[in-house]
């Protein structure tokens, strides 16, 4: 319970609500790919190389969220690991563009798979449209976060 005047109310906050859910989220990922020999970071960063073959390592880090100096220690790992090649000196500029091997891309598949459970179990409480209506709403808060609409818009 909430002391009126004090901070803001945990109970009612979405923010801590969200922060919350991603958290589980989190956990619930970690626990599917632990047996896999990965960690969310490792899975996010075969996820971006699948889908965007040839990132740099800062591309990498950004869309994992981590720090490149992070991302440069797990790429380390991935490429001893096989599942990640990058070339000894950068085609052009100092970018090491870096692929998944196939033996990564047999990591991958295994590994979204869990990930695909994890989300379905996350949302199986909801209806298509309820899932619909969640997705747009998130969306839309990124966006306003991000200044796409300035952070304006009125919502009834």
């Amino acid at each position: 319970m909430s002391q009126e005047g004090v901070g803001i109310d945990l109970e009612t906050s979405l923010g801590y609500l969200l922060k919350e859910a991603s958290s589980a989220l989190r956990t619930a990922m970690e626990e599917v790919l632990r047996p896999l020999g990965m960690s969310v970071t490792h899975y996010s960063c075969l996820e971006l190389l699948a889908q965007r073959p040839g990132l740099s390592n800062s591309e990498l880090a950004r869309g994992a969220f981590v720090t490149r100096q992070t991302m440069n220690v797990l790429l380390q790992a991935l490429e001893r690991d096989g599942w990640v090649t990058r070339p000894a000196e950068a085609p052009v500029g100092k970018v090491l563009p870096t692929r998944l091997t196939p033996s990564g891309r047999r990591s991958l598949e295994e590994a979204s798979a869990a990930v695909r459970s994890v989300e379905a179990r996350m949302l199986s409480g909801l209806t298509g449209a309820e899932q619909a209506a969640a997705f747009g709403a998130l969306k839309s808060m990124i966006q306003s976060l991000r200044g796409g609409d300035g952070g304006t818009r009125v919502v009834p």
